[in-house]
């Protein structure tokens, strides 16, 4: 999964979406003007390459990509405050935003967003309110409402970051961040929503951490085989799509140079490798890296929205105006 460079393809860009080893592309602001341009935009991207799948960060709170156009949506550890620790009132609003930000994104023809955060709200700059709470019976019960939304509009749920990234303060986007405490620590408070989300099989796709966890495992969580295939996949019984974090982050070079980066995350078991901001980066992993034959059935075309359920959520302007509304009361 690449990144384009504006609001254009460029010719360039067109061309390497025909790569074989290309499955997705993910948008930032940069890529927005306005709705009428994104729309133009992607109908660019599906006319190369109609299979492609189409991604964007949007969460809500300072993490979300497109605003003009778009509803605003809040942070999600201010939901529950807003509710004034109301756990049933939480959830019900949790599942309309769910439901919001999903349904936006698809009317545009956006497949996926990568959400929801499962990470515990500790003491990581980088998450902060991205987090639903501090408390991991807190995260489970809003993300689960939140994933009830997402899949009522046809949109299926990306868990991150694997094992957890509130617990750490250096922010793995110019950092590399090293989480010090037990493993006992890690697995029974930051993975616990992971844990009962993937048990629950509410999650299609996962993305790991770039922290690494030197009581677990010497390698950051997205290029360990330990995390990747021994928890994650044996463990846990994750049958659904690893993707990595963009192996441009700070927290990434630990693995080496951009090619070394993809082996890494290839070999630990991530499906499919995001590499964003640095073109050259991009087409150097593409022309280096050993791609793999087989990827075990796993394809992110299992992550493609529900068409029948993005239909009918698309005519429901009842439930949308009504999800606009509370969006707007809680930012």
């Amino acid at each position: 999964m690449l990144d384009i460079e504006s609001t254009t393809l460029d010719v360039a860009e067109s061309s390497q979406l025909t790569h074989p080893m290309i499955g997705g592309l993910i948008l930032f602001s940069r890529n927005y003007v306005d709705r009428a341009q994104l729309v133009e935009l992607i109908k660019s991207i599906r006319a190369i390459r109609p299979d492609i799948i189409i991604a964007v960060d949007h969460e809500g709170g300072r993490v979300q990509r497109f605003r003009d156009g778009f509803t605003v949506l809040p942070a999600m550890g201010d939901i529950l405050p807003a509710a004034k620790g109301d756990m049933t009132q939480a959830k019900a609003w949790a599942t309309e935003l769910g439901y919001l930000m999903a349904i936006e994104l698809l009317a545009v023809d956006i497949d996926l967003s990568f959400a929801p955060v499962l990470d515990l709200n500790g003491i990581s700059q980088v998450i902060g309110t991205r987090s639903f709470s501090p408390e991991k019976s807190e995260v489970i019960e809003l993300a689960s409402a939140f994933i009830d939304g997402m899949e009522q509009a046809g949109m299926c749920a990306v868990g991150k970051h694997f094992p957890g990234h509130g617990s750490v303060e250096a922010d793995s986007h110019i950092a590399k961040p090293v989480d010090e405490r037990s493993k006992q620590q890690i697995f029974a408070e930051d993975m616990q929503p992971f844990v009962n989300l993937i048990g629950k099989e509410r999650l299609q796709g996962i993305m790991p951490a770039h922290v690494i966890y030197p009581k677990v495992d010497s390698q950051p969580a997205g290029f360990s085989p330990f995390w990747l295939q021994e928890v994650l996949r044996k463990q846990l019984s994750f049958n659904g799509v690893i993707f990595s974090d963009d192996l441009g982050m700070k927290g990434a070079a630990v693995a080496g140079g951009y090619a070394a980066r993809a082996q890494a995350a290839l070999d630990a078991g991530c499906n499919m490798i995001l590499v964003c901001n640095d073109s050259a980066g991009a087409t150097e992993v593409l022309n280096t890296v050993n791609w793999p034959t087989d990827d075990k059935g796993l394809s992110a075309n299992l992550l493609k929205p529900d068409a029948k359920k993005v239909a009918k959520a698309l005519e429901d302007n009842t439930r949308w105006e009504r999800a606009k509304a509370i969006a707007k009361s809680l930012t």
